[in-house]
C-alpha cells in the first residue's frame, strides 16, 4: 500500500491493490470514501473499512474473479417529517464502491465478514507458506 498522496484522491497511481468507484452522478449528495486499514498478520490479511451509521444488512461483500474484494452499499437520505425543519444536512448518502486487489497469498474463498459499531473488520485467512523440502545425502566413503 501507497502512502505517498496522489492528486486523484485517496486512488494512489503508485498502488495497484485499490481502485474506487464512488456515487452515481458525481453529486454532493454522494458517500465519500470509507476509511479502510489493511494488516497482515502471519495467519492472515486484515481489512477494517469505517461505516457510521450504516447497517449490516446495508452493505454487500463480495469476491469477483477470484481475487478483487468489492465492498459496496448505500446509505438512505432521511425522511423529512412534516413537522421537521432541517437546518444543516452535512452526512454524505447514496451509493459506495471500493475494490481491493488481493495478494496471491490470500484464501478469498475463506473470507470472513463482522460488523460492530459501524466498522466493517474482514479476515481473510493466508494461504500456508510451503517450507522447502530438504533431503540430506549420505555421503559414502
Amino acid at each position: 500500500m501507497s502512502l505517498i498522496p496522489s492528486v486523484f484522491g485517496n486512488m494512489s497511481v503508485f498502488d495497484p491493490f485499490l481502485s474506487d468507484v464512488w456515487g452515481s452522478d458525481h453529486d454532493i449528495s454522494t458517500l465519500t470514501n470509507p476509511r479502510i486499514d489493511w494488516k497482515e498478520t502471519p495467519k492472515a490479511h486484515v481489512i477494517q473499512a469505517d461505516l457510521p451509521g450504516i447497517r449490516k444488512e446495508q452493505v454487500k461483500v463480495e469476491i469477483h474473479e477470484g481475487r478483487v474484494l468489492q465492498l459496496s452499499g448505500e446509505r438512505n437520505v432521511d425522511k423529512e417529517e412534516k413537522n421537521e425543519t432541517w437546518h444543516r444536512v452535512e452526512r454524505g448518502h447514496g451509493k459506495f464502491l471500493r475494490r481491493l486487489r488481493l495478494p496471491e497469498n490470500a484464501k478469498a474463498d475463506e473470507v470472513k465478514a463482522t460488523m460492530e459499531n459501524g466498522v466493517l473488520t474482514l479476515t481473510i485467512p493466508k494461504v500456508e507458506e510451503k517450507k522447502p523440502e530438504v533431503k540430506s545425502i549420505e555421503i559414502s566413503g
